[in-house]
């Protein structure tokens, strides 16, 4: 290729040479798998001292054997082949095989054809088939699996036929660790239903919240999971442990937690820093505790909730959600916000509380937003200077108001 033709070429002529080079390389992949399936029918022990097929290739383009395995059974559904003993195995898709030598199919086209033919009955592949390649000619692989599904609705629309067992115990696994540096790692796998449940879930919270909202997909799903397990911990049916609710304890010194500065402890192991841990400060409950010089208690205070539930109504009745202007989050998924933290006097009422989101709790404490009650007892949040330079309060006009008499 000339060096210099990248440079001068238009758009047109670099995805032409794009498109040729494809199909270079496709019908390559397909006259590599016809000589697979050759060798392994021909054996490859005898041929090459490998015990299987997948192992010899892995070998030969030191790629990972799962990679091989997965070329390999691809070749097994587009070629006619003979197994050892002389039985002849026909092709799951021939005619796919056939448009695959010549270039014109990406893996993903063949993977998806091949998975529609396995469902439909023999005597209808060859249909089927044409009726998918005529159809992918136009299509990319995703609206191809649509079609091929509708085929095997269409012949089998009963489905299969249910099985009279008890339902299989579905299989689910999860680990959570953590690390020495204080990030959690989460790994498993999880059946369909419940799969397709957990997504459902979290694709509801990891909406972006307005056009400032410039989280990736992964950060909002980080954040969604996290507002997931809020809305857990806040269940009123939740098991207990140790005969109370699940919770996770944060110890911190009262001066700490006045001025902002230091560290938390957070659960056994972890810390966590001091104005973190007045986020979380300002709707909690509350055990007031006095040391000695060893840090060995000497008097522990009754647990309270420092917003109590006739207060926490009230507040869900009054901010309907997230009073942040512009956030749709409902009263389930917030927390009460003081206005002026308790922890420099301020009081437990509704004068001194706004309905938060944990994400713009956080904003709250962080930035240079403020937020205080309004003449008319609703909250206002005032912008920082790089927002409106003349701070004109705002207001959250999302949410439905209580409807009241006429």
């Amino acid at each position: 290729m000339d060096g210099n033709f990248a440079w001068q070429a238009d758009a047109v002529a670099l995805a032409d040479r794009i498109g040729t080079l494809l199909g270079v390389v496709r019908a390559a992949e397909a006259e590599l798998g016809s000589l697979l399936v050759e060798i392994e029918a021909r054996g490859v022990l005898e041929l090459f001292g490998y015990r299987s097929v997948p192992h010899l290739l892995a070998q030969l383009a030191d790629i990972p054997k799962s990679a091989a395995e997965k070329l390999v059974k691809r070749a097994r559904a587009l070629n006619s082949f003979r197994a050892l003993d002389g039985t002849p195995i026909p092709a799951i898709a021939p005619a796919t095989g056939s448009v695959a030598a010549a270039g014109s199919l990406s893996n993903p086209m063949i993977d998806t054809i091949v998975e529609a033919l396995t469902q439909i009955p023999p005597e209808h592949r060859e249909e089927a088939e044409q009726s998918l390649l005529s159809f992918a000619e136009d299509s990319g692989h995703k609206q191809v699996a649509a079609l091929g599904a509708r085929i095997v609705a269409h012949l089998d629309p009963d489905g299969a036929e249910p099985d009279e067992t008890e339902p299989a115990t579905p299989h689910r696994e999860l680990s959570l660790r953590r690390k020495r540096t204080g990030v959690w790692e989460l790994s498993g796998r999880l059946d369909d239903e419940t799969g397709t449940r957990a997504s459902a879930l979290l694709d509801s919270l990891a909406q972006r919240r307005g056009a400032d909202d410039h989280r990736s997909p992964m950060e909002r799903y980080g954040d969604a999971f996290s507002d997931a397990i809020d809305l857990a911990l806040d269940a009123p049916d939740l098991p207990k442990q140790a005969g109370e609710r699940a919770h996770v304890m944060v110890t911190i010194p009262l001066e700490s937690l006045k001025s902002g500065l230091g560290t938390a402890l957070l659960g056994d192991t972890g810390t966590m820093s001091a104005a973190e841990a007045r986020i979380h400060a300002c709707d909690c409950k509350l055990i007031p505790a006095v040391l000695d010089s060893a840090s060995a208690p000497l008097d522990l205070g009754r647990a309270r909730r420092l917003i109590p539930t006739s207060i926490r109504n009230a507040l869900y009745l009054r901010d309907r959600g997230c009073a942040f202007p512009g956030c749709h989050r409902p009263p389930r998924h917030c927390q009460g916000h003081h206005i002026r933290h308790w922890a420099d006097g301020g009081p437990t009422d509704l004068n001194n509380l706004a309905l938060m989101c944990a994400h713009h709790h956080r904003l709250l404490h962080r930035s240079g937003w403020e937020v205080r009650i309004a003449a008319d007892g609703l909250p206002e949040f005032l912008p920082p200077v790089w927002v409106d330079k003349r701070r004109q309060p705002r207001r959250n006009n999302l949410h439905q108001p209580i409807p009241t008499a006429a």
